[in-house]
């Protein structure tokens, strides 16, 4: 018989990917199977395994993915069949997060289980708008107190009386009972002039905060058409927020943009924007893969003696190499007579994390100055090596044969089209909810674009600035039908997130940092 697995319940944090604990990490990361509800950020996902199960079970309003009863049921399944179980939970699991009748359930069927604590958004999120829930000068007490109780109701388990009289006060999922709220708090005697902020996706770039008066609140919330998710804060510290808010502060604050890179690659650029406080959606159009057939490669590293340069022209490049080279028993020490090149510094610095550095380096990172940068050295009769994705460029190679090298060009790893939640991602282009669409290569320029009906392209992306990382990508996305509105002039990821910032500082849509 299986032994029983194990479930972690884990908060998930606010919305902000980066405040998940490091517990919370782990937990994702060893995982069999991954529950997760509507408020967990899909980006916490890219830290699951490869290919393991994940399983939503989001409830949103009334419509409801899976019962808590049918979640309970999945947990236990899922345990029996002796797997790990990370489950998912925004906020902080206890905090009116039903984690703890999931914990009874699991106690009952006799399932090992662990419970990680995560930021609640009852804290985050008005730390996020500018508002600190505690204040020497304002208040001593804090009371959390869930919003989706009928205030109206016969038997309510909240102390109106009491809770008037606490400095601050913070409702979760109270969106729809505000007036109901604002009206018990004024009938217990919390004066009409105490300040209220609701803080709507908060830690999230789509963060929307509107404050008031508990007398004018309710009118400012419809006026401003907030719905849930949000928190409401109640109290004096809320005036704080006049002086304190940072976040909405953001010079990309608001921004939504597509990032096309490959999954695993796609990381630096969305933490750099999101830094920033852009909405980064992950839709990555390439998916970097081995070599179908890697004989070539193998063939080319048992007999690395008979070269004399190695061109590396991309991190994937390096990357691959080197996994092909262990895989076949090597290590670096079969790389001591050879002289290396590589485009660009993050190639680079991929080579030295395999402690080899470069030997050249050229100034501007495309295949053009690495043929410049060659042109000072003797490459009559040189053999040159060059790892690389199918069907790359073939700038490099014809150059340098025509400097008089003999080149051999080996595919060290493959990019396929990724096609996931396409339909969703162009209906929400076409609506005119998203800013920027990132290439950073040709190949997910090419892969997106095959993407898109044909023939729609110039339609649907009327309302969208595209940004490529450089001008070989950028004339690239151009003969594929895109307008191309930022092309960096620094050809990294760094580079290409400054193009970005550069751009909305000169429309006047952002304020400089």
């Amino acid at each position: 018989m299986k032994s029983k697995g194990k479930v972690y319940l884990v908060g998930a944090g606010p919305g902000d990917p980066g405040l998940i604990t490091v517990k919370g990490k782990e937990c994702i990361e060893k995982a069999d199977v991954i529950i997760y509800d509507y408020l967990a950020s899909p980006a916490l996902l890219g830290h699951a395994p490869d290919h393991i199960d994940m399983i939503y079970v989001g409830k949103k309003g009334g419509d409801h993915t899976l019962s808590q009863d049918g979640i309970n049921a999945l947990l236990v399944k899922k345990a029996r069949e002796g797997l790990v179980v990370t489950r998912l939970k925004g906020g902080d699991p206890f905090i009116f997060g039903r984690g703890g009748e999931e914990a009874e359930v699991l106690v009952e069927a006799g399932i090992p289980f662990e419970i990680v604590p995560g930021v609640t958004s009852a804290i985050a999120a008005p730390a996020y708008a500018g508002i600190p829930l505690t204040h020497r000068k304002f208040t001593a007490t804090l009371t959390l107190v869930t919003g989706h109780e009928d205030p109206e109701k016969e038997a309510s388990n909240i102390d109106w009386d009491a809770i008037s009289k606490s400095g601050t006060l913070v409702f979760l999922m109270g969106v729809k009972n505000l007036p109901l709220i604002v009206k018990r708090l004024v009938g217990c005697g919390k004066p009409q002039d105490t300040p209220v902020a609701l803080v709507r996706w908060g830690t999230t770039s789509n963060q929307q905060t509107v404050t008031g008066t508990l007398e004018t609140i309710v009118d400012n919330v419809r006026k401003a058409q907030l719905k849930s998710p949000s928190i409401i804060v109640v109290g004096q510290v809320v005036s704080l927020r006049d002086t304190m808010q940072w976040f909405e502060n953001k010079p990309l604050f608001g921004k939504r943009m597509i990032i096309t890179r490959a999954r695993k690659q796609a990381s630096d650029l969305v933490k750099q924007l999101s830094d920033l406080g852009a909405h980064c959606i992950e839709a990555p159009s390439i998916r970097v893969v081995d070599a179908s057939d890697p004989g070539p490669m193998d063939q080319a590293i048992l007999h690395l003696k008979d070269y004399d340069w190695i061109v590396f022209t991309s991190v994937n490049g390096v990357h691959h190499f080197f996994e092909r080279l262990f895989a076949l028993g090597h290590d670096v020490r079969r790389l001591h007579t050879i002289k290396t090149a590589c485009i660009g510094p993050a190639t680079a610095q991929r080579l030295r994390d395999f402690g080899l550095n470069s030997d050249i380096i050229p100034e501007s990172y495309q295949a053009e100055s690495v043929v410049t940068a060659f042109q000072s050295e003797a490459m009559t009769g040189q053999r040159v090596l060059i790892p690389r994705a199918k069907e790359a460029r073939p700038v490099l190679p014809i150059e340098l044969r025509n400097m008089g090298a003999h080149v051999d060009e080996v595919t060290a790893y493959e990019t396929l089209e990724v096609t996931d939640k396409i339909d969703e991602l162009i209906q929400q282009i076409r609506q005119g909810d998203i800013d920027v669409i990132t290439f950073t290569s040709s190949s997910t320029a090419k892969n997106f674009a095959a993407l898109l009906p044909k023939g729609e392209t110039n339609d649907i992306m009327k309302h969208v600035t595209v940004a490529c990382i450089g001008p070989i990508t950028a004339e690239t996305a151009q003969e594929l039908g895109f307008h191309v509105g930022i092309c960096a002039e620094n050809f990294t990821i760094p580079g290409l997130t400054q193009a970005i910032l550069d751009h909305y500082q000169k429309t006047g849509e952002t304020e400089a940092m």
